[in-house]
């Protein structure tokens, strides 16, 4: 499921950028926050894309780093399905961010809708962007896409692009890990 070429960049950059940077369990195991040049990296990695090298101030990734925390929380009601509380936390979101769209010509002779923040700077337009990602994924009733790994000791979160939307889990990984488990459980049952 595609929601548009703008929003799925921004709505993958913000699905890496809270599995990047927020704490939490990662397949398993502890997943710490990176901090000082890591945590740069770490965001920088998570929005790179071809012919886009940014190069963030530490004051710039802090800021960045504060939306992130709150869109791991939009996707953490999401997934337990507290929709108002998702759409109360996003409209806080646009607010602080002040996000706005605009039309960009998209390279084929059309257009194509981005979202930018009052400035040009790094955080600004990346904490706008996913203000206005989460937005679209919520208002267009597709925040059912979005969700919370289902495994345990996993708290990674996922956006779900298959036809039957039936996904659970961050990764195969961490389906594969809970088949295992079940099948362990069944195995050893009287």
């Amino acid at each position: 499921m595609r929601f548009n070429s703008h929003v799925d960049a921004v709505i993958d950059s913000t699905v890496r950028l809270v599995n990047a940077v927020t704490p939490g369990e990662d397949g398993g195991h502890p997943h710490e926050a990176p901090r000082g040049d890591a945590l740069r990296e770490a965001v920088v990695g998570a929005v790179r894309y071809p012919g886009y090298e940014p190069r963030p101030g530490r004051a710039q990734v802090q800021n960045v780093c504060a939306e992130v925390t709150e869109a791991r929380r939009v996707v953490e009601a999401l997934d337990a399905g507290a929709d108002a509380e998702a759409a109360a936390l996003v409209n806080a979101m646009l607010r602080r961010t002040q996000a706005h769209p605009e039309l960009i010509p998209d390279g084929e002779g059309g257009w194509a809708i981005h979202f930018h923040g009052p400035d040009t700077s790094f955080d600004r337009g990346w904490a706008a962007g996913m203000a206005a990602g989460l937005a679209m994924a919520v208002g267009g009733d597709l925040g059912s896409r979005l969700g919370v790994c289902a495994a345990e000791r996993c708290d990674r979160v996922w956006v779900d692009r298959s036809r039957n939307t039936h996904r659970r889990f961050c990764s195969l990984r961490c389906q594969n890990r809970t088949k295992a488990a079940a099948h362990r459980r069944r195995t050893q049952a009287p």
